[in-house]
């Protein structure tokens, strides 16, 4: 796709279909990193031509002598705007504008033709082609979307990285409980990769989020949503990459303000408690939001030119972003409210070497740290007030789940043209982030967290002291990666070989401690008298109330190697043929908290196959297929939950009273003993018992077979399916039956000392080889279980979809894409993550803890939703204004009910596909749909030159505000009815509006 700036001359039909006729006639091979692209084509008389091309900002220049078949290719050339030269014995013959894409080969071909029009422009006798590009790109195999600077202006689109992304087919929001991220193609959040010029800046610890950089410093962003190749890996959802921009001969300057008022926001929606009948809390309100709005500010600025003509170049972008609340406006939240101010800043710097034509420099440093000062409030629901200071919080670049993880990130690159047909790519990055907790309570007391399950109204619910409950990210805790990669590519006749390294060390110091020191749950006593999995429990009579204590706490150094060695080719077979083979070998090491490898994978090979079809050589339609294997590695999480000493215990109690300032227990009384969940009893396990031997990697094998159709000269439609299949996970199980039943069936006796580790990593839905010491006499049993052993199902998650688009060039004046994918997926496992619930947990779900966790859990899974529209775009209705519009139509996520399933022997509660009776996987309905329409208008005053931009973007514009997710819990840990189930836990984000004021200049 080319998108034009307004004004541009629009070239004829003619010149555009024999420039499309030659795009597979002239070679549409090519390869090329994740942070450059391609220009390649075809020109005649080859003898002593030659292509000289240059980088219209920085002048970078490359000639590429012409064979005598006339096929020419420039790989590894930086995005930007080039100037594309045909010379011929030092004379020009035609030139070119061409723009150079991330990860896309651009064809730029001079092909002569007998002159048939009385428009043609002539060449010694001949019609030479126009300069329009091609609108399908018959070289590529892969499923893309390019979004560059100029249409991430245009279209009315939140200012974030993950927004953008919402806009290719396939991509959805993932839970709102792990922030504001997103899911590819039925897989989890947790699945994805980002990139920032060819560095992955990804979350190590959990896979959730990334670091991000100033929104308008991005010149493209590229979103691979399939079929990608070789030199990707990581990744079984999809692929973000983006590139920066750089400076070039001319120096430039600007800056914005962009502000959306508290004022012009729409009021958020109250969440109640749901109509359950027979509740005390039934229809009251669980949470007043509708003062929940802030005033978003943001402050950007930029410069860049040469520091030496043709030869240094520099670039600086930074933003301040704040969110602040009126005067006396407080947030609330359920039963606390909140207020200060949020903070953000974001900055990058480039500098761009051209050493010489032959050797670039790339040097990128990125900074995005994360800032929240809250103080936090008691509230009253009788007076919708804030009462008491409870303390305060102070995040720095924040929370496991955080979208934006945040952090200092340094790239180095270097770009070698060694001949006309061999290039290299060094690149080495390095980022550190630092995470940052710190609570203080107003009481000047220690603040335990406390849960109210009693059956009460929400006035007289207990509340603890504490400023924020649940758990805090444990002090000093960093994320440290390193990246290296190393690219050699070749062109050998109509093959472009491209071989290389992909390796990265990620560190970590990380964990979680529960706040306060004990989170107490306070509960009427089941009509029972006993709680499943505390046979032993004696509630005393006349006792209406019980308090349960749980401490957990799990924190360490880990580290994850990933190392990975690939190779593809680029084959044109024949004039309309061509074919991609690639091939992905894997290795992965997961170190425990002590420095030991504890999970060692190698030789995961993914082939990568695909094959492209230029039906009637000219272009206009082409047919495509891939199939590939992609690969993950175990989240860093996965060594501190599992792999690290942690302590999860459990206890019931008796009390005399609660304690009026923190309201905890007075004087508590036990009446059970003490249970460690999944023998969590503060002790690291043996790393040789942790996993089963012979562990298989994290893998998912894809499948795409679509068609693209150019319609005229401005229209192109297409459709493709795909089919992906979760082949093997890792998980953890923490079912000790089968260990024991394999020693009673071998005569091996287990020691009551035996250090079995509470819960085991292993590959679910198959057999599995554990080697555990039962006896705790040095000597090391080899437990072999099958998969009828385990007692677990076979592993599923399926996506099938079927993507339908139609899209409208730049013209001039109008650009539009509409897509519709249907879409279906399911299984018994959503993989990495557990969104029924918002456990954030990856590779360590609940899942497949225990087999009864499985029963009906096949169904439609968190991401399958099944309808999904989406059409953006804009008009150029003058040179001074434009129009933007961005629409999206999502059916709902399926809704589960999950219960307590008696007996409960392992104490994991509500948490069974089980409701008074079997409920299935998404067998209690959907949520509705969802509707969004963003508008906007801008207006570029042409006394200024066009160089000053007032633009207003409005989101949401009915204010259809709609449940996101809910509650799924049925009931209780102790049992009970939950009064919450079936809340909403989110609705879409309310109407907005955001004023910006930019203006950009140069000298």
């Amino acid at each position: 796709m080319k998108v034009q700036k307004y004004g541009f001359r629009q070239h004829r039909r003619t010149a555009l279909a024999v420039a499309l006729g030659a795009s597979l006639a002239a070679g549409g091979v090519y390869a090329q990193s994740n942070a450059s692209g391609v220009i390649f084509g075809h020109a005649d008389n080859a003898d002593g031509a030659v292509v000289h091309i240059v980088n219209q900002d920085t002048g970078l220049t490359r000639d590429v002598p012409l064979p005598a078949d006339g096929r020419y290719r420039a790989t590894s050339l930086p995005v930007g705007k080039y100037k594309v030269t045909l010379e011929r014995n030092g004379t020009t013959v035609e030139s070119r504008d061409a723009q150079v894409n991330i990860g896309t080969g651009t064809d730029v071909s001079f092909v002569a033709v007998a002159a048939t029009s009385a428009n043609a422009t002539s060449l010694e006798g001949v019609q030479v082609v126009g300069t329009a590009l091609p609108a399908i790109d018959v070289s590529s195999v892969d499923s893309r979307t390019v979004l560059t600077a100029e249409q991430l202006q245009r279209i009315p689109v939140a200012s974030n990285v993950n927004a953008a992304a919402l806009l290719a087919p396939g991509v959805v929001s993932g839970d709102s409980r792990y922030g504001g991220v997103i899911s590819f193609g039925g897989a989890s959040a947790a699945e994805n990769q980002y990139y920032i010029n060819g560095f992955a800046v990804t979350n190590p610890l959990t896979g959730l989020g990334f670091a991000t950089l100033p929104f308008d410093a991005i010149d493209q962003q590229q979103i691979l949503t399939g079929g990608y190749g070789a030199e990707y890996g990581r990744s079984t959802g999809g692929v973000v990459n983006l590139t920066t921009k750089r400076g070039g001969n001319t120096w430039k300057a600007g800056a914005q303000v962009q502000w959306a008022p508290r004022s012009l926001k729409a009021n958020p929606r109250n969440i109640y408690y749901p109509r359950t009948s027979g509740s005390v809390t039934d229809g009251t309100i669980y949470q007043y939001r509708e003062g929940n709005k802030t005033t978003d500010l943001l402050y950007g600025l930029y410069f860049s030119g040469p520091l030496i003509k043709d030869k240094l170049f520099v670039y600086a972008a930074a933003d301040v972003v704040r969110q602040d609340k009126s005067e006396g406006v407080t947030n609330v939240l359920t039963q606390t409210a909140f207020d200060g101010p949020l903070k953000a800043n974001h900055w990058v710097a480039k500098v761009d070497w051209n050493i010489t034509d032959s050797n670039i420099l790339e040097l990128t440093g990125i900074g995005d740290t994360n800032l929240n000062d809250t103080k936090i409030y008691s509230y009253n629901y009788a007076t919708n007030s804030r009462t008491r200071l409870l303390g305060s919080e102070h995040q720095k670049n924040i929370g496991t789940a955080n979208s934006t993880p945040g952090g200092i990130t340094y790239i180095g690159k270097y770009t070698g043209y060694i001949t006309d047909s061999l290039t290299i790519d060094a690149l080495y990055g390095h980022s550190l982030t630092k995470h940052v907790d710190d609570v203080s309570g107003a009481a000047g007391v220690t603040c335990p967290n406390i849960v109210d399950n009693r059956n009460v109204p929400a006035a007289l619910k207990r509340v603890s002291c504490a400023p924020v409950q649940g758990n805090l990210i444990a002090p000093g805790a960093q994320d440290k990666v390193k990246n290296y990669r190393f690219d050699i590519q070749y062109t050998l006749g109509d093959h472009d070989l491209r071989a290389g390294i992909d390796n990265q060390t990620a560190e970590s110091y990380g964990g979680l401690a529960v706040q306060g020191g004990a989170l107490w749950t306070y509960s009427n006593p089941p009509a029972s008298g006993t709680i499943s999995g505390f046979p032993e429990l004696a509630i005393p009579p006349g006792a209406t109330e019980i308090a349960r204590r749980q401490i957990f706490r799990a924190a360490g150094n880990v580290k994850v190697e990933q190392e990975a060695q690939f190779i593809e080719d680029h084959w044109q077979i024949t004039q309309n043929w061509l074919a991609y083979i690639g091939l992905r070998n894997e290795q992965f090491k997961n170190f425990n908290t002590d420095g030991q490898v504890f999970v060692k994978q190698r030789h995961q090979l993914a082939p990568r196959l695909g094959i492209t079809w230029d039906v009637f050589g000219d272009s206009t339609l082409k047919v495509y297929a891939n199939a590939g294997r992609y690969h993950l590695a175990i989240p860093s999480n996965v060594a501190i939950r599992g792999a690290g000493p942690q302590l999860f215990e459990r206890q019931y109690f008796t009390y005399t009273g609660v304690d009026p300032t923190t309201n905890a227990p007075v004087n508590p009384t036990p009446i059970s003993d003490i249970h460690y969940a999944n023998g969590a009893d503060g002790t690291a396990p043996d790393p040789k018992t942790l996993s089963a031997k012979n562990l298989s990697a994290y893998y998912q094998d894809e499948y795409i077979l679509g068609f693209d159709k150019q319609l005229g000269s401005d229209w192109t439609v297409g459709a493709k399916a795909t089919y992906r299949k979760l082949k093997s996970i890792i998980d953890d199980m923490c079912d000790t039956r089968p260990i024991e039943a394999w020693a009673e069936k071998n005569g091996v006796e287990i020691s009551p000392d035996a250090a079995i580790p509470g819960c085991l990593l292993f590959n679910p839905g198959k057999g599995n080889r554990f080697t555990i010491d039962l006896n705790n006499d040095g000597v090391y049993e080899d437990i072999n279980l099958t998969k009828k052993d385990l007692g677990f199902p076979d592993l599923k998650r399926k996506y099938l979809a079927l993507n339908m688009y139609v899209e409208h060039q730049f013209n001039n004046q109008f650009y539009g894409r509409a897509e519709y994918v249907w879409s279906h997926s399911y299984g018994n496992s959503e993989g990495l993550l557990k969104s029924d619930i918002g456990q954030l947990d990856p590779s360590v779900t609940q899942d497949w803890d225990f087999p009864e966790l499985m029963i009906g859990s096949n169904g439609p899974l968190p991401s399958d939703r099944r309808h999904q529209f989406k059409a953006y775009g804009f008009w150029q209705a003058t040179p001074e204004w434009l129009f933007g519009a961005n629409l999206s139509a999502l059916s709902g996520r399926p809704k589960n009910c999950l219960g307590v399933r008696d007996p409960d022997v392992y104490q994991y509660g509500s948490s069974y596909f089980y409701c008074d009776g079997e409920a299935p996987r998404g067998s209690r309905g959907r949520l509705p749909w969802t509707y969004q329409l963003a508008l906007n208008a801008e207006y570029r005053p042409a006394f200024f030159d066009n160089n000053l931009s007032l633009k207003v973007d409005v989101f949401n514009v009915f204010n259809q505000q709609r449940e996101q997710n809910i509650d799924e819990t049925y009931q209780t840990a102790d049992g009970t009815l939950s009064p919450t189930y079936g809340r909403p836990l989110s609705f879409s984000v309310p109407r907005s509006a955001r004023f910006t004021v930019r203006y950009d200049f140069s000298l």
